[in-house]
């Protein structure tokens, strides 16, 4: 435990005139019930022995709101971001937390026309919290966030979504990625100050990625295998702000409009040059071959286990697409759509669903990845399960993890261990994007909102078995914390070790609604090892850089993305994991890696597969601390 330092959417049906009621409200949160509250949640104290999770953002000073800027026009973009995610921009080994808002929309509406008023001051900006964690005598940690956004060099003032972070352009600083309704933005880190204040500047425009649309899923990802990070954007629809499309409900009522209403935009592919600017290769590379689709979702992995790096978009109310990596007969990259054919574009009765949040991760500790996709309510959450050739199966009956999704919407999903016993478990986020009756009928003023899920992974077979059979889930969620009764319009979450304890925590983003920091009270009492993989190449000379505690010669060091990390242990399963950014919805994670190891915490050594293929590993390395881990500083395994 820690001690805390005070410091697609598919058409909504939305009744006008209940939007104009609670107008007071200056925060959409709930009580431990589920009903509706207006004070930030304080951390539970009775239940601290046995919560899975409690909520510590307010009292650590993490006390974002998200403003989504409705004013009773029933705009989609109002229901469809609120994102954001871990980000350590000082290189310091915490991680410190972006926050996307957004704005009025429409032409000319002003700001009082809100029906709930912005938390922040104005102007309306994204914000920036720095993490000033620091440990007791004992080693307890004591958490504590600074809110530095006027401080950040930038007014991030459009319209946010969400954010992927990675370091583009090699320096050793992770700059970040805005992916906005309007145009996108590349804030580049430009390290410390004389101050010592770490400062962005917006490079979108001059790197050539500041694409004007309406922007959901980003992932970087270095898809040719070049050293350097290339960037995928996913693109919703081409949404009209002037109010002249207009939806209605069965019953005649205002409606949302669904996706359906817009004309679609295609995702965009760009390739990082390597001097601080890209090109867009999308067609070049294949990714205009099918009729683009409303993009939601983004995971990144090597799901066919071939050594390229493949795309999986979830799309809302169509066909998913999975981009499989490959090289044509000149060993060009290319890109072909499989999602049909793998299994994994519909589900298993043949229908695509409302495609939100999706992530990729071993479940069932067989050595691939699998991809979990949420869904609208009435439909079920789909779990692929992949044979470790890019075919898949949908699992969601069979794990237990279809029946209990029905009644939500879900958008925000991650697989976490969060008790560290070695099985991949999931959370889901949840919010309406359909006027629910009830809360209509009570008055309430933003009637989407739904609770939290959280998922334990029972595991199966016994330890020898080399390939074991159906994974099954529970859920747990009465049993993880007074969190997890909120009732909120929760979208994304994005999960990191937040306090450095060896256990993953999670944010969740609300739409209209306070940001949720939960911290995890259970993982730290298992065995773990957590692992930072970093480039071989010392990054360049950066005047004023912070020096590096892990690394010798005191430079910044370079998380590669894509690089994944196995513990060995005789005679048992290897656990596979991955370096990784992107996943979930509209946020970016902790791109460290935590292995949980159970019961059995005796390991042999550890073993890591490089982006570029070389693989290495490492023995003697101690449990329960993290290790950063070099290219090129291992023991040279070579391939068979």
């Amino acid at each position: 435990m820690i001690n805390l330092v005070i410091g697609g959417p598919a058409r909504v049906p939305w009744a006008a005139a209940s939007l104009a009621l609670g107008l007071s409200l200056t925060l959409l949160g709930c009580d431990g019930d589920g009903r509706r509250a207006t004070e930030p949640l304080e951390p539970e104290t009775a239940s601290l022995e046995t919560a899975i999770f409690i909520d510590g953002g307010a009292a650590s000073g993490l006390d974002a709101v998200h403003f989504n800027g409705m004013s009773g026009q029933l705009y989609l973009s109002e229901i469809t971001c609120g994102g954001g995610g871990f980000v350590d921009i000082d290189n310091d080994g915490d991680l410190d937390v972006y926050v996307s808002q957004g704005q009025m929309i429409g032409p000319d509406t002003p700001i009082d026309d809100a029906l709930v008023p912005p938390q922040h001051p104005l102007p309306i900006s994204d914000r920036l919290y720095r993490n000033d964690l620091r440990r007791a005598a004992d080693g307890t940690p004591h958490l504590s966030f600074t809110d530095i956004t006027d401080s950040m060099g930038l007014a991030a003032t459009t319209y946010g979504c969400g954010i992927s972070a990675a370091d583009f352009d090699n320096d050793g600083r992770v700059d970040i990625f805005l992916a906005n309704l309007g145009p996108d933005q590349l804030l580049h880190n430009q390290g410390p100050d004389a101050d010592g204040v770490v400062t962005f500047r917006d490079v979108a425009a001059s790197a050539g990625v500041d694409g004007d649309g309406m922007s959901t899923a980003a992932a970087f990802v270095d898809y040719d295998l070049d050293g350097w990070l290339d960037l995928y954007v996913g693109s919703y629809v081409s949404f009209d702000n002037s109010g002249a499309t207009r939806c209605a409900s069965l019953s005649g009522a205002p409606d949302y409009c669904g996706p359906g209403a817009y004309p679609t935009e295609p995702d965009a592919l760009y390739r990082n040059r390597g001097d601080g600017t890209f090109e867009e290769v999308s067609e070049a590379v294949g990714l205009r071959s099918v009729a683009p689709q409303p993009a939601l979702g983004v995971a990144i992995a090597d799901f066919d286990d071939d050594g390229w790096p493949d795309i999986y978009v979830a799309n809302d109310g169509e066909p998913n697409h999975l981009w499989l990596n490959h090289r044509d007969a000149s060993g060009r990259v290319r890109f072909a759509e499989q999602g049909l054919l793998a299994g994994c574009a519909v589900n298993g009765g043949g229908a695509a669903e409302a495609g939100m949040g999706t992530d990729a991760g071993d479940y069932d500790d067989d050595g691939d990845f699998d991809i979990f996709v949420a869904h609208l309510i009435k439909e079920t959450n789909t779990l692929y399960r992949n044979d470790g050739r890019a075919t898949f199966v949908d699992a969601s009956a069979a794990s237990g993890l279809g029946s209990p999704s029905l009644a939500r919407t879900s958008f925000g999903a991650a697989w976490l261990d969060y008790d560290n016993d070695g099985w991949l478990d999931l959370m889901v986020a949840s919010g309406g994007v359909v006027l629910d009756p009830e809360l209509v009928a009570q008055g309430d003023p933003f009637p989407l909102h739904m609770e939290n899920q959280l998922f334990h992974n029972l595991g199966a077979g016994a330890p020898s078995q080399a390939v074991p059979p159906e994974v099954s889930f529970v859920e747990v969620t009465a049993e993880a914390g007074d969190v997890f009764q909120l009732s909120e319009v929760s979208r994304g979450v994005a999960v990191g070790d937040v306090d450095n304890d060896g256990d993953p925590d999670a944010l969740v983003f609300n739409n209209s609604g306070p940001l949720r920091l939960l911290l995890n009270q259970v993982g730290q009492n298992q065995p773990w090892i957590g692992l930072r993989l970093v480039g071989a190449e010392p990054s360049r000379d950066l005047p004023g850089g912070e020096p590096s505690r892990d690394l010798p010669g005191g430079e910044p060091p370079r998380d590669l993305l894509g690089a994944k990390a196995a513990i060995l242990r005789q005679g048992r399963t290897t656990r596979w994991r991955q370096t990784q950014t992107a996943g979930s919805y509209n946020v970016s994670g902790d791109p460290r890696i935590l292995i949980g190891l159970g019961d059995d915490p005796a390991i042999e050594g550890l073993r890591v597969v490089w982006p570029d293929g070389t693989v290495e590993d490492w023995l003697g390395l101690a449990i329960g601390r993290y290790h950063t881990l070099r290219q090129g500083g291992g023991q040279r395994v070579e391939a068979p």
